[in-house]
C-alpha cells in the first residue's frame, strides 16, 4: 500500500457516511461526539460517557448497537448489584445432576453499563477482565466473550448522591471518555417537537452486520503511522509527565490508546495514514480521564489539556 497524505484507504467501506448521518439524525447537534464514539468502536476500545442524566447517553448506545447490527445488553448499575449479576452464575440442574453456567448480561456484543459509578468498586471490577481480555473467569473456568465486544459505560457526575468514583485502573480500560452536554437551541427545539429520540433509535435498521466489524477493526489497526507521527505521540506523552498541572503523566498504554484512536479517526476520514491533526482530534477524549489534576480530586481541566497540546510542536 502506498502511503500518501491525501490517499484514500482501499478498504474504506462506502456505507460509513450513511451510518454517521443516521446517528446524527438521532443524537442531534453532536457530530463530533458521534464521530468519536464510532472511532472508539472501530479502534476496538471501550467508551465512557460522563454527563448529567437525560442528555442522550443511553440513546447513543442504542443507536450504535442498531446501526452496527450488534447484539445489545443493558446493565443498570445500582448499589446492590453483585459481580455475578454481570458475569453469570452456575445453577444446579436436577435433571442432569450437575451445575450449569447461566451467562450474565456481559455476554453481548455491545454492553451498556448504565450509571456504572452507582455500583460499589467490587461490582465495577467485574468488568475489568471482560474489557481487557475479552473473557470472563467464573468459578475457575474461563469463558470467551462475543467478538466484537464493546462496552459503553455511562457515569453520573461525582457530586451526585449515591456514586462511587471509578478507580484509575478502571478508567484506564476505557479508550475514550466523552461528554454530550446540553443540546443547542435548534436541536433541543426539534427534540421538544418530536418527543425524544429513544424509540427512533431502537427502530433503526442496521447498516452493517456485526460479522463485518472485526475485519473493519483489523483494517483500522493497519492504518500507517510514520516515524515522525510516532515521535509526536511520544512527545505528547512525555510532556504530560513533565507538566506540573497533572498529578502524574500518561502511561505507555495511554500512548498506545492515543495511536489506536488516531488511526480510527484517520480511517473514518478515508485516509490510510495518520496525520498530526488526527492525534489532536482524539487527544482530549483519550487523555483527560487518564490525567488527574495536581491539586484537588478529579480529572485535569480541559484548559490544561488544551495547553498541553498547544505546547508540543507538530512535526
Amino acid at each position: 500500500m502506498t502511503h500518501t497524505k491525501t490517499s484514500k484507504a482501499d478498504n474504506h467501506p462506502p456505507d460509513f457516511a450513511p451510518i454517521l448521518a443516521a446517528a446524527n439524525r438521532i443524537i442531534l447537534g453532536k457530530p463530533q461526539e458521534i464521530r468519536l464514539a464510532v472511532a472508539c468502536l472501530l479502534a476496538g476500545g471501550h467508551l465512557l460517557i460522563d454527563d448529567l442524566p437525560g442528555l442522550g447517553k443511553t440513546t447513543l448506545a442504542h443507536t450504535l448497537a442498531a446501526l452496527f447490527g450488534l447484539d445489545f445488553s443493558r446493565i443498570q448499575f445500582t448499589a446492590d448489584l453483585l459481580p455475578a449479576d454481570i458475569t453469570g452464575v452456575s445453577i444446579y440442574d436436577r435433571g442432569q445432576s450437575t451445575f450449569r453456567f447461566v451467562p450474565g448480561p456481559v455476554f453481548a456484543q455491545l454492553v451498556l453499563a448504565d450509571e456504572i459509578n452507582r455500583a460499589t468498586p467490587k461490582t465495577q471490577s467485574a468488568l475489568l477482565e471482560a474489557m481487557e481480555e475479552g473473557q470472563v473467569t467464573s468459578e475457575g473456568e474461563t469463558r470467551r466473550l462475543p467478538r466484537p465486544f464493546f462496552v459503553i459505560a455511562t457515569q453520573n457526575p461525582a457530586h451526585q448522591i449515591g456514586t462511587f468514583p471509578l478507580p484509575e485502573s478502571q478508567l484506564d480500560r476505557f479508550l475514550m471518555r466523552i461528554e454530550l452536554g446540553y443540546p443547542g437551541r435548534d436541536a433541543e427545539r426539534e427534540l421538544l417537537r418530536s418527543g425524544g429520540r429513544r424509540q427512533a433509535a431502537e427502530s433503526l435498521a442496521p447498516l452493517l452486520v456485526a460479522a463485518q466489524l472485526p475485519a473493519l477493526q483489523e483494517a483500522v489497526a493497519a492504518v500507517h503511522a510514520a516515524d515522525p507521527l510516532i515521535d509526536y505521540v511520544q512527545a505528547l506523552v512525555e510532556a504530560s509527565r513533565q507538566n506540573p498541572a497533572f498529578r502524574h503523566g500518561l502511561s505507555p498504554r495511554a500512548g498506545l490508546a492515543l495511536l489506536a484512536a488516531a488511526r480510527a479517526w484517520a480511517w473514518l476520514a478515508g485516509r490510510d495514514m495518520v496525520l498530526p491533526d488526527d492525534v489532536q482530534a482524539v487527544f482530549p477524549a483519550v487523555a483527560r480521564h487518564r490525567l488527574l489534576a495536581a491539586h484537588g480530586d478529579g480529572m485535569a481541566a480541559a484548559g490544561d489539556i488544551a495547553a498541553l497540546l498547544a505546547g508540543v510542536a507538530i512535526p
